[in-house]
């Protein structure tokens, strides 16, 4: 059993899916603290050639909540999505995929009015996301099963490792930082870090900007040209 813990992100960048693709359970951990100037409520699009900061309008944004517990600003949510459609309509119309793309993000986005939290809306997103680009990976969220939020740090993972009976723990490149090939083989978990290839796509006639938002890549690509993508990482130490 392969397993990778990451937080709900907001239609996050290609590599997050790989990661997704790369595992048989994926667990979203979203009982953890939100990160105020991080990814989960915001991301990258290509707005005249250039990358474009997009933000979900939030309630009183504070480390101090979970990301579970962190609102979506009702007051100010339908403002900002007339304009973010008139953004994503603008900007991509003239891509390959729009005409079967734009619906999927605006359905997933229509469903913010609704959501209450901002984990709610990202795992909407994701899931969404993952059926369209026909991935089987198991979901759970965190919140949901393990009954651990008193442990901390890479205590807490290898505990939702051992309850999942995973051999393999799989998580971004990033964490190599944070987390000892010794700690977890001392468990019998086998700790690997996906690191994404270069992923090139044409974006009409700019010059190709990396690391945007998958809408960006569901944009330009195929179901199939994106499936290549999700293959196109090595599994480090």
């Amino acid at each position: 059993m392969k397993i990778a813990i990451m937080q709900p992100y907001l239609f996050p960048y290609i590599g997050y899916f790989q990661l997704i693709a790369a595992v048989d359970k994926f667990v979203i951990y979203d009982d953890v603290a939100f990160i105020k100037q991080g990814w989960i409520n915001r991301n990258y699009i290509l707005v005249n050639g250039q990358k474009h900061l997009f933000s979900i309008p939030m309630e009183n944004l504070t480390s101090f909540k979970k990301i579970n517990e962190t609102k979506i600003s009702a007051g100010l949510y339908d403002s900002w999505l007339a304009k973010f459609c008139r953004t994503i309509s603008m900007s991509y119309k003239k891509a390959p995929h729009y005409s079967s793309v734009y619906p999927i993000v605006m359905d997933v986005l229509e469903k913010g009015r609704n959501a209450g939290d901002i984990a709610g809306l990202c795992r909407s997103g994701i899931r969404t996301i993952v059926e369209y680009l026909g991935l089987t990976t198991q979901f759970v969220d965190s919140s949901s099963l393990y009954g651990n939020g008193d442990l901390q740090s890479f205590n807490r993972v290898i505990d939702i490792c051992k309850k999942e009976f995973a051999t393999t723990y799989i998580n971004a490149i990033g964490g190599q930082e944070l987390y000892s090939e010794e700690t977890f083989s001392k468990e019998g978990i086998d700790l690997r870090f996906l690191k994404p290839g270069d992923i090139l796509y044409t974006q009409l006639e700019h010059a190709f900007i990396p690391h945007l938002s998958i809408i960006d890549v569901m944009m330009f690509n195929s179901k199939e040209e994106i499936g290549g993508y999700l293959k196109n990482f090595n599994l480090v130490q």
